[in-house]
């Protein structure tokens, strides 16, 4: 009798694992491994609404504890890049390649290698988001050109994809909802920090976007949410093996985010260091890590046989100012105005701007960029909340990078703003971001591993 009781309650567990929602958190609080059918169920009947936001917030508290598989991250990936449409660009000829970032400060490399790889004969499907907390959003800096329009339908997007070979646009409501939904819901319920939600976050989005091939910027260090190289790796593995299992050529690579990218933080001083990159002036640490990213992108995109004749094919674009011309090209496609990219001494400047200095010779040995990117939230160049109205005008440049030679009394950095309530905040912020010591500190790789379907590998060309 007990054997046959036993029985049938393994019958009924198998039936409710499929069916029954709380039967799915119970197995995955228990540290069980859910099948795609259970998976895919789960999160069609949460973008449907049978399924509470209760529940499906005991689930992602379940995962985040006791982490999914590769299998159950390419399952969760797959339910939520099917919850919406997936863009069909099979009319557009050639491999479409797009790059993501995980995220940093003074990261502006979309906005100067989408058109370097457009302008190199690859098609560049770029879906992007705003910035919130530290890290700066590619859609801020676009719209603080005037005019730029960031938002519109697939249509559009298909459209002017097939024009110019790039489009710079939002998320549109066709694209991933079920990744919108979980990403609020993860926002309040403590489970963001979680690689395999991560993953199937950026990837579902990725994938939705028509591309075949993808390139990826995993920042490590002070300003990146992953701090250091191993999580940044875990991380960089996650994505590409879900890129993987989707048939899709996936190339990661981890670079440091220990001081920010180039001299510029805020969102049209940005665009400012984006126009002189691509007219050949750009800060050697943001040209490095262009060319090496859009090289790999033009390289999966069958323009060049391998990454370094990619990134020649990178530098010969800026040079002959073909990626100029297209950034142009698209600015205007996308309603903005080209004579503020051409006569960029015409943007209007902040009202307010203030100096820190050193307070002893030495050299600088640390840069805390969280705190930098926050000092620029502070100003006006970046939001706390998703409501928040950002400043394109208010911002941070540095004068000095880690290893510079500083006198005392010299400038490390200036600060802009409309918003004088906000200097003294964000000066004790920026005075303590910074460490000057009497020893010059040795070089950080800007590029330390790569990792692609053979595994992780220390990068070296």
């Amino acid at each position: 009798m007990n054997e046959k009781k036993s029985c049938f309650s393994a019958i009924l567990e198998h039936m409710s694992s499929t069916y029954n929602i709380v039967s799915l958190i119970r197995k995955k609080r228990d540290g069980k491994t859910l099948t795609r059918e259970e998976i895919k169920h789960l999160i069609d009947a949460y973008t449907t609404d049978e399924v509470p936001d209760y529940q499906l917030s005991a689930f992602l508290m379940a995962a985040f504890l006791n982490g999914l598989n590769d299998e159950e991250s390419a399952a969760l990936t797959e339910s939520m890049l099917h919850s919406g449409d997936i863009v069909d660009l099979s009319h557009i000829t050639g491999k479409k390649v797009d790059k993501h970032s995980t995220g940093g400060v003074g990261d502006k490399l979309s906005l100067i290698l989408a058109p370097i790889v457009a302008s190199a004969g690859v098609p560049v499907p770029m879906i992007s988001g705003r910035g919130l907390g530290h890290t700066g959003g590619t859609l801020d800096k676009l719209e603080s050109i005037t005019g730029f329009n960031v938002d519109m339908d697939l249509a559009r997007y298909k459209e002017i994809i097939g024009k110019h070979n790039l489009v710079l646009a939002g998320q549109t409501k066709e694209i991933a909802p079920a990744d919108k939904r979980l990403y609020a819901l993860r926002d309040v319920t403590a489970t963001v920090e979680s690689i395999p939600l991560i993953a199937g976050s950026i990837m579902s989005k990725k994938l939705a976007e028509g591309i075949d091939a993808l390139v990826l910027d995993v920042k490590a260090g002070s300003g990146a949410f992953m701090k250091n190289v191993k999580d940044a790796i875990q991380l960089g593995e996650a994505l590409v093996g879900i890129g993987t299992n989707f048939d899709k050529e996936t190339i990661a690579y981890i670079t440091n985010m220990n001081q920010p990218l180039g001299y510029k933080i805020g969102n049209w001083l940005e665009i400012e260091e984006c126009i002189d990159a691509m007219q050949g002036n750009g800060p050697e640490d943001v040209m490095e890590i262009t060319h090496l990213l859009a090289g790999t992108m033009i390289y999966l995109g069958g323009k060049a046989t391998d990454v370094k004749e990619g990134i020649q094919i990178s530098k010969q674009q800026i040079e002959n100012g073909e990626a100029f011309n297209k950034w142009l090209n698209i600015v205007a496609e996308q309603g903005g105005d080209t004579d503020i990219i051409t006569n960029p001494e015409t943007y209007p400047k902040a009202e307010y701007e203030f100096e820190i200095k050193s307070n002893k010779e030495g050299y600088i040995s640390a840069m805390n960029s969280f705190e930098i990117g926050m000092a620029s939230v502070e100003l006006g160049a970046g939001r706390r909340m998703k409501e928040d109205t950002v400043d394109p005008t208010a911002g941070i440049v540095l004068e000095k990078k880690i290893g510079d030679k500083i006198d005392k009394g010299e400038t490390i950095l200036s600060g802009y703003t409309n918003k004088p309530s906000a200097i003294e905040a964000a000066s004790n912020t920026l005075v303590n971001a910074v460490t000057v010591d009497e020893t010059k500190p040795e070089k950080e790789l800007l590029v330390s591993k790569v990792i692609d379907r053979r595994g992780c590998r220390a990068f070296e060309l």
